[in-house]
């Protein structure tokens, strides 16, 4: 079961509270110093996330037009740079050497 915080309206003490996920919010609490019982509102905290692996970059999940920080991303575009690069390297290579040739 989730662990819920209360804080206590009057005094601005908090306390942690178990519940379902099914249950509803608690309007009220028993102190735990006197018992009585006190208006209560429900705090909400922010999660705990935690990332493993390599890395996370807001450019991961796009196209291959912007560069990446990523190694994995940077050698496949740059070996992607490279093949066109280096076909028309060879295209505009292979043409002048005939030329030359003749």
């Amino acid at each position: 079961m989730p662990t819920y915080v209360y804080k206590f309206i009057e005094t601005g003490e908090t306390i942690e509270v178990q519940q379902a996920f099914t249950d509803d919010a608690l309007t009220e609490a028993e102190h735990p110093v006197d018992g009585t019982m006190r208006p209560v509102k429900k705090v909400f905290t922010p999660i705990g996330v935690t990332f493993r692996g390599g890395g996370f970059y807001k450019t991961d999940s796009g196209g291959s037009t912007a560069p990446t920080s990523s190694s994995s991303g940077s050698s496949s575009e740059s070996s992607s740079g490279s093949s066109s690069g280096s076909s028309s390297e060879s295209t505009s290579t292979a043409a002048p050497a005939p030329s030359t040739s003749d």
